[in-house]
Formats: structure tokens, sequence, C-alpha cells
């Protein structure tokens, strides 16, 4: 696990604070934790799903896409449907990216394969769900996504380019927080997280080396500045707490 973690640790600015993590333990805080957690799943394949849809494929290719995530989204939202169910579910379409682009086949490979990862683990997340006895019921989002999106270029390549670095810097935290928090759970849900942990390690890579791509020239010092967005929402007090918080007030 440490080998997994060290790039990790070395790409963030900061590590998550004691606090949250004795916030994150206390059995009171699991169904937050575990909601929150599963609708942060849904989010990042939706995000990957932005990604293809706005920047490489056709109109087709797009509404196949939103096909695909539309139950889950349904659950979600609106507390339709049975996700049992939901394991089921496949995209039915190849994707194929737009021929004027230098980038699109790797985003398109690259977020699909993360698309069908996040859905699975939400999937499982709605089985720990199940195990611990939690009903699932919608909850408000917390700061950290829209704390660093603010922050976005208005301009494009490098609205893209800044995307990708958000996206790799929530896959990170994401990662940093499974291992962060499972010895202090029990052990279905420590194997659990754990298990998530050694699946999405290389996320936040695949992420940057579409940004470096994209880019085309040196990317660190917008890395950098996202990096210190980052270590802010997660260092400052946070009323609300939720799995990617920061310090409970």
């Amino acid at each position: 696990m440490q080998s997994l973690l060290a790039p990790i640790n070395h790409f963030l600015h900061c590590t998550t604070p004691d606090s949250w993590i004795d916030s994150a333990r206390k059995p009171e805080n699991l169904a937050v934790l575990l909601t929150d957690h599963l609708v942060c799943e849904l989010k990042a394949a939706q995000s990957a799903m932005y990604l293809i849809r706005r920047y490489v494929v056709d109109e087709q290719s797009g509404t196949a896409l939103l096909q695909w995530l539309k139950p889950y989204e349904d659950y979600t939202y609106r507390q339709q449907g049975d996700w049992t169910q939901l394991a089921d579910i496949k995209l039915k379409k190849s994707m194929l990216p737009k021929a004027d682009s230098n980038y699109g086949q790797e985003l398109v490979d690259k977020m699909v394969l993360l698309i069908k990862e996040e859905l699975h683990h939400f999937y499982q997340v709605l089985e720990m769900m199940q195990h611990y006895g939690i009903a699932y019921d919608k909850i408000t989002s917390s700061r950290y996504a829209r704390g660093m999106l603010r922050h976005v270029s208005t301009f494009e390549p490098n609205a893209l380019i800044d995307k990708l670095i958000c996206g790799a810097y929530i896959e990170a935290r994401s990662c940093e927080r499974f291992a962060k928090i499972a010895p202090f759970l029990d052990k279905p849900l420590a194997d659990f997280y754990i298990s998530l942990l050694r699946s999405e390690a290389r996320h936040f890579e695949d992420y940057l080396s579409l940004a470096a791509k994209i880019a085309n020239q040196d990317i660190s010092d917008r890395v950098r500045f996202f990096g210190e967005i980052e270590a802010e929402l997660i260092l400052s007090p946070d009323p609300e707490f939720r799995f990617h918080s920061g310090a409970p007030v």
C-alpha cells in the first residue's frame, strides 16, 4: 500500500488533518461518510462523461453516455429505481473521437475506463450501506470540488487543462483518505476502502498526463496553483462533515 501512496502523498500539498479522521471514525457519522462517498463516485463518473461529451465525441456518442448514467442519476437525485439492477447496466455504444482531435482517443480510453470503475464502486458503496443498514437519502454536497472549480479558466484549452488538474487532485485526495480512515474502520469497510485505493491510485496520474499532453508545455505552475487551493480547502475549518470536507469546526 505504501508504494501506491507514495506518489499520491508527493502530489498532494497536505495530509488529511487528524480532526477529520476523528470525525470520520465516529459511528454516528458512518451514514454521512458512506452517503457522501456514494455521491462522490457518481460525480466522478459524471465529470469524466462531461469531458468526453464536451470535447471529443459526436452527439450520438454523447447521448449514449447520458443514457448510461441516467439510471444512476435517477436513483441518486430523484430516488427512483431499484439499485440492485444498476450492476447490469452497460455502455451500449463504442466511443469514437472526432477525427481532428490529437488527444481524443486517449481521453476517451482513459475516461470510459474511469467511468466504468466509478460506477462499479458506486454499486459497491450501496452494498456497504446495505450491509450496515443505512438507507440512502439525499444530503447536501460539500464545498470541496466547487471550491477548486471556481478557479478554472474561462477559455480553451486552458479550461480543459484546469478541469483535468482538478480531477487529479480530487482522485488523489480520495485515495489518501481511503488509506487514512481504513485503520479505524471495522474489517469489511476497511478492506473495501483499501481495495478502492488499489483500484483508483492511478486515476490522478491519468488526469495529469492528459492535461500535460493537451497543454503541450510545462503545467507545473498551474498544478501547484490548484494544489495550494486544494490544501486550503482540506485544512481550513469546515462546518459540514463530508468525505472531502475540511477540518471540522
